[in-house]
């Protein structure tokens, strides 16, 4: 929820070209009701949902316009939009599942004029899959080695691990918040968005009893597949747990929060059987600009390095982006996205759905 990250990908004839990307910052009024549909969505009125997903789907529409327009490209060349949109409610151990990502594609296919394939999660669900992550198609797209295993860490909002191993397989799932609440209780304490660099955390120190507390999330210990989302580690499932202290320490409160994000990660890869532990971790994300995580991650996983994605010819920034243009590459080829091992659906499902523009393919 922190901007429309937008990428040109050209995809021949080899490995995806990044043409121009751009972050465009959302305006005050969408900021202002993404952030209340975030603290509360069970209790999000239905008629502010629907204008926020119009006011959305044009936003969408502008962002992709303007970084086509960077490129210095025609749109009339641009085959299709992929848009994720902005997830509302990620539920997939509901009955009934659902999951819910807004920004209206038939608005944006009528502002560019470009055929938009979105709604790539309900597929997978409907499928019995949890519809998340699906970072992990991409990342074996362009990252597995055959001569060793890796595992990627996407450090967003949440952390996503993929598992890729020499003789293919492929394997992932969310680990919890990566900077989901650490933005958030910087932002209480803070002007601005970010700790920059992690200087904040860096100056407060761990406190293991309540960092025990934090760990006890029952999320942490459930086996793969399993996906979440900050309307799950929300500002409200902090408050629930801060201890008496917080005010008196906020820094220390920082430090524990990013220390979860690294136990959770490196929890999670200390339970892989032997065979499947990597050689090596590449992180990409937001996250991968704190310094003090990325050292702090680095010095726990220690002796297996960790690189960041940058070091393969993969911007950090870019990755996210990339993926639904690459989905949508995928469902205009018609070719199933097989998720069975990262988020347990019973097959392979085509994500995406169809929404045609002026440019009439279909």
């Amino acid at each position: 929820m922190d901007g429309i990250d937008a990428v040109l990908a050209d995809f021949e004839p080899a490995s995806p070209r990044v043409l121009s990307a751009q972050t465009i910052a959302f305006d005050d009024v969408i900021e202002a009701e993404l952030a209340s549909a975030r603290n509360d969505p069970h209790q999000f009125p239905a008629g502010r949902l629907v204008r926020l997903d119009a006011q959305l789907g044009d936003a969408f529409g502008q962002a992709a316009l303007s970084v086509i327009e960077e490129a210095g490209v025609s749109k009339e060349t641009v085959l299709a939009i992929g848009s994720h949109g902005q997830t509302i409610l990620h539920d997939p151990d509901h009955v009934p599942p659902g999951t819910l990502q807004i920004g209206d594609p038939h608005r944006i296919a009528a502002c560019t004029g470009v055929l938009t394939v979105a709604d790539f999660r309900r597929a997978d669900l409907a499928a019995g899959g949890q519809g998340a992550p699906l970072a992990p198609l991409l990342h074996q797209a362009l990252l597995a080695n055959p001569d060793e295993n890796r595992a990627v860490v996407n450090l967003g909002g949440i952390a996503n691990l993929t598992l890729l191993t020499t003789d293919g397989g492929i394997s992932g799932f969310d680990t919890g918040p990566a900077n989901c609440l650490l933005d958030d209780w910087y932002r209480r304490h803070h002007h601005g968005r970010f700790d920059n660099s992690g200087a904040w955390a860096a100056c407060g120190q761990v406190d293991e009893a309540w960092l025990g507390t934090l760990l006890n999330d029952d999320y942490f210990s459930r086996p793969a597949p399993k996906s979440t989302g900050i309307e799950t580690f929300s500002p409200g499932w902090l408050d629930r747990r801060l201890p008496a202290w917080a005010p008196e320490r906020p820094a220390d409160i920082q430090a524990t929060l990013m220390a979860a994000t690294v136990e959770t990660l490196a929890q999670a890869i200390e339970r892989l059987p032997a065979g499947q532990r990597p050689a090596l971790v590449i992180a990409c994300g937001g996250g991968v600009h704190n310094r003090t995580l990325m050292d702090r991650l680095g010095h726990r996983l220690a002796p297996t390095p960790v690189k960041d994605s940058a070091d393969f010819g993969l911007n950090p920034d870019h990755i996210e982006a990339l993926l639904f243009a690459w989905l949508a590459r995928e469902r205009l080829a018609n070719r199933p996205v097989d998720t069975r091992l990262i988020t347990g659906a019973s097959r392979p499902v085509l994500a995406g759905s169809l929404f045609p523009g002026a440019n009439g393919l279909v």
